[in-house]
């Protein structure tokens, strides 16, 4: 898709960006169908000495998909969504335009700030309000109906079981997790990206991910087209036309425009995110989009070259440079082979032999003491084995990182989601934490207080778990050694 039709939302699932942070909206018929998440270990490592037990990260189950109003509102600008919905859930027309109202107001809050964070958003927060306030317009049932419903159609433009030609959607993988196919497979926690090609891992990136008020899903979706200077239309948000700005509302913005948030190429990995370019380096291993895998433009040049080798088509680096030439017209080239895109949900992994644990910053309660449990039972290591001391370290690290983004300790990490979402509409007198939460600017959250991650190193994991980084592009020019100056004699 070349254009943004000018009724889409601001957000996220299905958001455009303005001014170098933003995704947009791809449309796309939607079904369930995604692997649960384990613990991850390299493929060359020995098998664990004991099965692996149950996934070690449960955010990939649809209740944790991060159902909030932009997203509802998001849902509300495809085309015949507000009749699907009307007729899934057999709601009177008063109550599908409550929903869109609500869902509407909440997104016209949102705006872009650059001069200062100030707002400490959480995931949590957005999710809650979401539901007590569908909860308010719709009632009890139906609101869980509709977030069923919603998450159902948020899992992705995901790949049939067997689709002839192409890879499974349950991918081949080891005994916790590293794939046995070619794909590409992003950590959001650990701001990563990764090509795999036949279990071997090929090529790494440094990546920026959604915003938390917009966070990148979880599923196994596909990857078919590449799109070489895509154009982009601002849309219909107060965001959009900003004091001094020059962009408008529904004014198309030619590709190659420096106003073009979407860098010099677009890959549509299906509802509702791209991975796509434009971005700054200083942006990569943060928030940097609504809902999107940001990489900045070279990274993205030498990404689509290499996707396109798994792809079955080779784009070079002369085809780049030759379309980078007449930088408005746009180009789209479709793969010969899906390339299934895997979206993943891990803060506690073992990696190249020591165990990592990343912040969770989208605060869906993952780093728990059973989780953690669970990732080194897969490697056949027990928690209560480790010695006191490096058993204090590896707890410690646990409640370091068991912090949202903006540094708040998250509460009831184990609880199940959807009792959070039900307690939180019988709450009474909160409604001035959850404002203050929400922020009354409405900005989003675009920086990480504190450390984003702890590495531990554990004797018994020596040589296994997920492999490190290969050929990492950290997204940086490598600086030019300096001209040696030559001495007078």
């Amino acid at each position: 898709m070349n254009t943004i039709l000018r009724s889409m939302s601001a957000v996220g699932a299905v958001l455009v960006l303005l001014a170098g942070v933003g995704c947009e909206r791809e449309a796309a018929n939607t079904t369930s169908n995604r692997p649960a998440p384990t613990a991850n270990t390299n493929s060359s490592s020995a098998a664990p000495t004991s099965p692996a037990p149950a996934p070690a990260t449960p955010d990939a189950t649809p209740s944790t998909q991060a159902i909030t109003l932009p997203v509802l509102d998001a849902f509300f600008a495809q085309e015949n969504f507000a009749a699907e919905l009307k007729a899934k859930l057999q709601l009177a027309d008063e109550q599908v335009d409550k929903l869109r109202s609500m869902a509407r107001q909440e997104t016209s809050r949102l705006r872009e700030s650059y001069d200062a964070d100030g707002y400490a958003g959480r995931t949590t927060a957005a999710r809650e309000d979401a539901y007590a306030k569908s909860k308010a317009a719709i009632g009890e049932e139906k609101t869980k109906e509709l977030f069923a419903f919603l998450n159902e159609r948020w899992s992705g433009d995901v790949i049939a079981p067997t689709t002839p030609g192409n890879a499974p959607a349950a991918a081949p993988r080891n005994a916790v997790g590293v794939p046995q196919d070619r794909r590409v497979v992003v950590n959001a926690p650990a701001f990563r990206m990764d090509l795999f090609e036949d279990g071997k891992l090929i090529k790494s990136y440094k990546i920026g991910i959604g915003y938390p008020e917009f966070p990148l899903p979880t599923g196994v979706r596909k990857a078919n087209t590449i799109i070489f200077n895509p154009t982009w239309t601002p849309p219909d948000e107060p965001w959009v036309e900003s004091p001094g700005g020059t962009v408008k509302v529904g004014e198309k913005v030619e590709a190659g425009d420096r106003l073009n948030p979407l860098g010099p190429i677009k890959i549509p990995i299906g509802l509702p995110s791209l991975i796509h370019g434009g971005k700054a380096p200083a942006k990569l291993g943060g928030f940097a989009s609504h809902g999107c895998v940001g990489l900045t433009s070279p990274q993205v040049q030498d990404f689509a070259k290499r996707l396109g080798q798994l792809g079955g088509i080779e784009i070079s680096s002369e085809q780049i440079a030759e379309y980078q030439k007449n930088k408005t017209e746009t180009k789209a080239v479709n793969l010969s082979k899906t390339v299934p895109v895997e979206l993943r949900y891990e803060t506690i992994t073992v990696e190249d032999g020591k165990l990592h644990i990343y912040r969770d910053v989208y605060d869906r309660g993952t780093n728990t003491e059973e989780n953690l449990r669970n990732v080194l039972q897969s490697y056949g290591v027990a928690l209560d084995q480790l010695s006191e001391p490096k058993r204090a370290e590896v707890l410690r690290a646990l409640g370091q990182m068991a912090r949202d983004a903006s540094g708040k300790p998250i509460p009831d990490a184990a609880a199940d989601s959807d009792n959070r979402n039900s307690s939180a509409s019988s709450r009474k007198g909160d409604k001035s934490k959850e404002q203050a939460n929400k922020g009354a600017s409405g900005k989003v959250t675009r920086s990480i207080k504190g450390s984003k991650e702890v590495v531990v190193e554990i004797p018994a994991l020596l040589g296994k778990g997920y492999p490190a980084p290969v050929d990492l592009d950290a997204g940086v020019a490598p600086k030019k050694a300096a001209p040696g100056s030559r001495r007078r004699r």
